[in-house]
């Protein structure tokens, strides 16, 4: 984990706690590193709710597919973020979600049930984690509200304009680059690639963007 202390510093989950305790921390929480190619699973929708992940480098995709085997885009997970702490925390048996690599990457599994209770040890670190952990999952309600007005907007274009904007005001500037290839941006948006594609090349012809790949800039 040493040559990865960088980014779980910077991991929501460990903030407040220094780095030489984090060695600790991972032990105690049965913590376990693995390696995922590109297009392979980190864990499929029905698996186990078992585990907190943290991505240690590579990309990670979060998914869900209706019964028609439709995909919706959850998030996509650079490294030091977390992911499946509310399905674990909420004590759901199964998953309802894939997570997929991006590209080659690693990943940190953490054992949900021994953060949530103490340990035999006492560690003083259990009260920091449950604090992080709802801190975390609070802001991801926040993330998930933003989407949600996304795809309350009547119009292809009003959502993607919507989306759009809003990068624009994290990122402080017109010109910013997004974390969704175009597919992935109308699964994540919930409207159909060829209808985006078009509405982005009308917003083009008519000046309001400028745009190539993932890479956006509001005129």
């Amino acid at each position: 984990m040493q040559k990865y202390m960088d980014v779980l510093s910077n991991c929501p989950l460990f903030q407040g706690i220094n780095t030489t305790e984090i060695n600790t921390i991972i032990e105690c929480l049965k913590g376990k590193s693995i390696t995922v190619a590109k297009g392979s699973p980190v864990f499929l929708e029905g698996d186990p709710a078992w585990f907190v992940g943290v991505v240690l480098s590579g990309a990670l995709q979060v998914i869900r597919e209706d019964y028609y085997g439709n995909r919706s885009v959850l998030a996509v997970l650079q490294p030091g973020e977390m992911f499946a702490e509310a399905f674990s925390c909420a004590g759901l048996e199964k998953l309802p979600v894939s997570a997929i690599a991006l590209k080659d990457s690693e990943v940190l599994l953490l054992d949900c049930r021994h953060v949530m209770t103490s340990c035999n040890k006492a560690c003083h670190f259990h009260s920091v984690l449950i604090k992080n952990l709802l801190q975390d999952m609070a802001q991801k309600n926040l993330v998930l509200a933003r989407k949600i007005r996304y795809m309350s907007e009547k119009t292809t274009r009003e959502k993607l304009m919507s989306y759009l904007m809003d990068q624009a005001k994290q990122q402080k500037r017109a010109e910013f680059t997004i974390p969704y290839d175009r597919q992935s941006l109308a699964d994540y948006l919930g409207v159909e690639r060829s209808a985006m594609s078009a509405e982005i090349s009308k917003l083009k012809k008519e000046g309001v963007i400028d745009t190539r790949g993932s890479w956006f800039v509001l005129k």
